[in-house]
């Protein structure tokens, strides 16, 4: 039985070994609903409305957010993560505070608000960055860039004013100089942008990331990973996410393009002195009789 085992291992089919030090731990975050699903559900040319620009959440999608919410805090989810990474657009925002954000705010605490009441027509009380993780938004892990009006944001200075909490500091431009009427971007394009954004994750010192985006962002990037695992596995890997739907996953670092030092390994042999291993005999050989 265990030559078998390590024949499965040697070929790659069963459990493989990593170190800890060289993964993160990523929880991934599709937006709840919002009013451009409704109708693109339907009809997907509604995609194109204008009346869909920069689309917020619907009531269900609130909905959905609570749902999350209440799962991440019973699981214990809540607590593990260093650092909530979303797209900024309107819905993913929303939704990123809505799951990961403090309790509710009071106009005196000295914490500013991850977002002000009503927030993009929501009806939402504001909520509170007290004792939640730091948010930062990132433009490479938006939707499709161009032609959709859902998909285009709005300027930086108005996000700030809405969710004055949030790091915005990454995005370089006020405006959306990424979106174009005419052009929408391949998937391609947004597959390498994808791969982009996972590589910028080794950039971060956060080994719990949680991180809210969108259905294509999500079905492109990951559609590039699982090769090299089980079908099934590629296949949970790669569904289309749903709305609010989470999924948690380790990345890993085959090529050591991380640098980090473990936190918990320990060099053993302290104090120093003689500790050869019992199958070090066996290993070498037998041995001339010490007392000889």
């Amino acid at each position: 039985m265990f030559s078998h085992l390590v024949a499965d291992m040697d070929g790659g089919s069963g459990p493989s070994l990593f170190p800890l030090h060289r993964c993160k731990t990523i929880h991934v975050v599709r937006h709840a609903q919002g009013i451009h699903n409704v109708e693109g559900d339907k009809n997907y040319k509604a995609y194109l409305s204008p009346e869909y620009y920069d689309a917020q959440l619907t009531q269900l999608g609130w909905q959905q957010v609570d749902n999350l919410r209440k799962h991440v805090q019973t699981c214990g989810l809540s607590k593990r993560i260093d650092l909530v990474v979303t797209s900024p657009l309107m819905r993913t925002l929303q939704t990123a505070v809505g799951v990961f954000g403090g309790e509710g705010y009071t106009d005196r605490m000295d914490a500013l608000p991850l977002m002000v009441a009503n927030a993009g027509n929501s009806s939402r009380a504001a909520i509170s960055s007290f004792n939640s993780p730091p948010f930062v938004a990132v433009e490479s892990c938006r939707e499709h860039f161009g032609v959709h009006p859902c998909d285009k944001r709005r300027n930086v200075s108005e996000y700030q004013f809405l969710f004055p909490a949030i790091d915005f500091s990454l995005v370089e431009t006020d405006e959306d100089i990424l979106w174009k009427a005419n052009v929408r971007e391949t998937t391609e394009e947004l597959s390498a942008r994808g791969l982009e954004f996972m590589n910028w994750l080794w950039t971060r010192k956060e080994r719990e990331i949680a991180i809210v985006t969108h259905s294509g962002f999500l079905f492109h990037t990951f559609s590039a990973f699982g090769n090299d695992c089980h079908p099934l596995v590629k296949k949970e890997i790669c569904t289309r996410f749903k709305n609010c739907e989470l999924r948690s996953m380790v990345i890993v670092d085959r090529s050591m393009a991380g640098s980090d030092l473990s936190t918990t390994n320990y060099p053993g042999k302290i104090p120093h002195g003689v500790d050869l291993p019992s199958d070090a005999v066996e290993e070498d050989g037998p041995k001339t009789n010490l007392l000889e």
